[in-house]
Formats: structure tokens, sequence, C-alpha cells
């Protein structure tokens, strides 16, 4: 979704070294690349198109890849990842790659069936995560607009949710996942989970860029061990129109992101996605463009900001949410808030089968 100009471009040398690209370490001591490249793009963008990106990123240094079988492209990434296996290029324990099951999977066996399909597409025989997509098994449409509404949408359980869990332990008892995980879950939510966790989740994906930084749900993770991935690492300036509202900030027109970026001879999108490097967790930003995906992963590599340049970054939070999930709401809901906990309790406001 970032569609920008890297400013100065990208020197004449090509690509990244691997190991010059900072990493976090999961609770189970694998290293995951602090930068991955996104897939989601199929609002926009062919799954070849995608699949082609993601040889030529490999080419040009990542080896973080988030995927999802939502995304539709996951058959033509395999693709992509066996031409780049049979090169030579870099073999299969070098990249960290993850994929995510789907809302509309959350049945008795669906993590199960679903994993193994993935696992199938991309060529695999393992992912080094797994992630459960979003916390309620809510589906929508694809290409939907912002007041869709599935009437047997439901707002999270923690019985339903368990069952999924316990398939993805499965997954790890079985080594189809080195890791499992999360994704735009909330601390309410994840105090119920944490307790009931076998296997504890190792990640949690989640939005996160500098004007929403989710500064208590990101320390809660940390205290769990749990590392925080962000989606949207720039503001998503080109999400669905689904996803906007009037009250939206952007970061890449914030004077004091364009004042650092100046300073660093860089695109402002840039300099988003060394803070998010920078503050410990991983960022997964999303370009089709060779310059632009090169740039996104240099920058973690060089030219650091530096701690007063942190700090005024830190103080940008404006508790800005663009990702709302609006389409995700259960019959009697009122607002994208009752997805979120708002108020610090799990929120079933309005839902008509409430006990």
């Amino acid at each position: 979704m970032e569609q920008y100009e890297p400013k100065p471009p990208v020197p004449a040398r090509d690509g990244v070294d691997p190991g010059a690209v900072p990493f976090v370490t999961l609770s189970g001591g694998a290293r995951m690349p602090a930068v991955g490249l996104g897939t989601f793009g199929s609002d926009r963008y062919g799954a070849r198109e995608i699949a082609q990106t993601v040889k030529g990123a490999i080419g040009a240094g990542y080896r973080h890849i988030d995927c999802a079988k939502v995304y539709g492209n996951e058959r033509e990434i395999g693709a992509a990842l066996a031409e780049v296996f049979a090169s030579g290029e870099v073999r299969r324990e070098e990249l960290f790659i993850t994929s995510k099951l789907w809302n509309d999977q959350h049945g008795p066996r669906d993590a199960l069936v679903n994993c193994a399909e993935t696992l199938r597409d991309l060529g695999l025989d393992y992912l080094d995560l797994y992630l459960v997509h979003w916390p309620f098994p809510n589906y929508h449409p694809p290409f939907c607009d912002g007041d869709t509404r599935n009437p047997d949408s439901r707002p999270f359980f923690i019985e339903e949710f368990m069952s999924v869990w316990r398939q993805m332990e499965k997954l790890v008892d079985m080594g189809l996942a080195r890791a499992i995980g999360t994704s735009s879950m909330t601390i309410p939510k994840m105090e119920e989970l944490w307790p009931l966790a076998r296997v504890k989740p190792a990640c949690n994906e989640m939005e996160l860029h500098p004007h929403f930084q989710q500064p208590e749900l990101r320390a809660y993770l940390w205290s769990k061990g749990v590392v925080p991935i962000g989606f949207s690492p720039i503001g998503s300036p080109s999400r669905p129109e689904r996803d906007r509202t009037a009250e939206d900030t952007c970061e890449l027109t914030d004077p004091k992101i364009m004042e650092i970026a100046e300073v660093h001879g860089a695109h402002p999108a840039l300099i988003c996605l060394k803070w998010g490097v920078q503050s410990g967790h991983a960022v997964i930003p999303f370009s089709v463009k060779r310059q632009q995906y090169i740039a996104n992963l240099r920058c973690a590599a060089e030219d650091p900001l530096t701690a007063a340049e942190m700090a005024v970054m830190d103080s940008l939070d404006k508790n800005c949410r663009l990702i709302k999930g609006q389409v995700f709401l259960w019959p009697g809901a009122e607002s994208w808030e009752n997805l979120w906990d708002i108020n610090g309790v799990i929120d079933r406001s309005g839902w008509l089968g409430a006990k």
C-alpha cells in the first residue's frame, strides 16, 4: 500500500546485505528480520506481479516474507520461491515466512486444513510463523464497502477462540509451524488467551505507525515476550476507501517527520520505518516497485535516527487507528470501537445473542 518515490534515488549498488538488517528474537529463539515484505496487494495488483516482487525482493536481500491465504496469491508466491530455491540463491532455512488463518476458517479442523493448503501452495514443509488473522470469525466479501455487515458476525468469545488455538498448538507439535501467533488482538483478549494457551503466542501482528503507536499494548506484549509486528507502518496512504474517515491523519505530511526526513535526505515514509525498527518491533511494508522495496530494506540497515529524533517521533502519537475493521462488526454493535475493547474489557455491546 506504500506508494511513494524515495528521495534521493537508491544508489547504483543494488540490494542490501541481509546480515546488515536488524532482527528481533522470538520467544522460541528464532530470529525474524525486522523488515519484512508484505504481500497484501490483491486490491490493486495481480498475484503474478506480487510473486515476481517476492522473487526480486529476495534477490535484493529480503529474508522475511509476510503472506496470508486470503490475499489470493500464495500459489504464485510458491512458484516464485521454488525458482529461488532451485537457483541456489537462498536456502529455505535462510527465510522467515509467515502466513495466516482467515476469519471464516475457525471451525473444528479448519486451521489444520488451511495450514496444509498454505504449505502446499507455498511449496514448503513448514512455516516459520502462522497467525490467526483476526480474533473473531467474521467474514466480509472481497472489495466490499465500509457499510457492509455480515448478519452472522460475532464478537470475541474465548471458548470459540480456544478451539482454534488448540489446532494452532497442534501445528507446532506436528512441526508444520515453528511458531504461532495472533493478529489485531487487544490486551483484554490476550489476557483471556494467555493463561489457557499451552503454546504461547510468539507474535502479535498489529497496526503500528508514528500516529498510532499503541504504547500500552506494545509494553504489555513485550512484558509477555510477545514480539509486535507492525502492519501499515507508514500509515497506509493507499488503503481502501472503506477504511478512510475524515478524522484520519497522515504521517507523510507531518511537519516534524518531514523535517527529520530532510535532515536524512530521505522520504518521510522511510523515517516511519526507521522509527518502527528502532522502537524494537518488526515492520512489513508493501511495494511492488523495486526502487521502493529496496529503499524500505536499506533504511533499516543504514543512517539510524538519533536519540533526539526518536524522542520527537515518539511524541507524535495521535491514537489514530486507520484500519478500523467496520466490516467485522456484529449485529447490534454501534461503532468500530466495539471491536477494540476501548473500555478495557471485552466488548460484546449489542450482540443479539449475548449471554
